[in-house]
């Protein structure tokens, strides 16, 4: 039992580490040749659990040989559009000028339900409001409304406005994120200030946000928690 426990957790770290190696990343937003590595590597970090008689470090081995193929294959796309074209695919255009393409919908193997469910996905619930929509390589929907269907903006509507400034987190169960103070330009002292004239403490805030405008929020820990 101890052995099983001891491999589980051995080869759980390798595989964490090999596919935080490969980068971050949804299993809908992989290319196709990161799919086949992923599904790969949980393949083979089975066999050492499932066969006491083989050797963890045989697995481990494995796992770390595909993730530098991946690592390569990666950088050969960068280099090469016709690998990048031939490993990941490319864009299709479905819908054009308003007009949706059959042919190419036959050639992505795309239904007309499947067209609506994902334009549904970037809230478009009426094809004709869609000037342009092209099929991403990843198997996501870029959609492009008809001028008259884009929503308005500060620039169309001729209003002057600063631009909000992105709140970050700056404490997170009660702990110091410095992460955000570094990118924030600030010190801990500024949080601290902050929190005393809130008659707050640090390890009493589950979450605290700031922005660079210096406007803040502070969600204390409920009593008990």
């Amino acid at each position: 039992m101890i052995s099983v426990i001891i491999r589980t957790l051995i080869l759980y770290i390798a595989v964490t580490v090999a596919i935080r190696l490969m980068g971050k990343r949804q299993i809908g937003d992989m290319q196709p040749s990161e799919l086949v590595i992923t599904l790969l590597i949980s393949e083979i970090a089975a066999i050492p659990l499932q066969d006491k008689d083989q050797p963890v470090l045989h697995g481990i081995v494995a796992v770390f040989m595909l993730v530098i193929l991946e690592i390569s294959v990666s950088a050969l796309t960068l280099k090469s559009f016709f690998m990048r074209k031939m490993l990941s695919g490319k864009s299709v255009v479905i819908i054009k000028n308003g007009t949706v393409d059959r042919q190419a919908m036959r050639d992505v193997r795309m239904t007309v339900l499947d067209l609506i469910e994902l334009l549904r996905g970037q809230n478009v619930f009426n094809i004709e409001d869609v000037s342009f929509a092209v099929l991403e390589a990843n198997g996501n929907l870029s959609v492009l409304l008809k001028g008259k269907k884009q929503p308005a903006t500060a620039e169309d509507l001729k209003i002057k406005n600063k631009p909000d400034a992105l709140p970050l987190p700056v404490i997170s169960d009660g702990e110091i994120i410095f992460e955000s103070l570094d990118a924030l330009s600030i010190n801990k002292q500024t949080v601290t200030d902050i929190l005393n004239a809130n008659n707050s403490r640090i390890k009493d805030v589950f979450l605290m946000t700031l922005d660079r405008d210096g406007k803040y929020n502070i969600i204390n820990k409920e009593v008990g928690v």
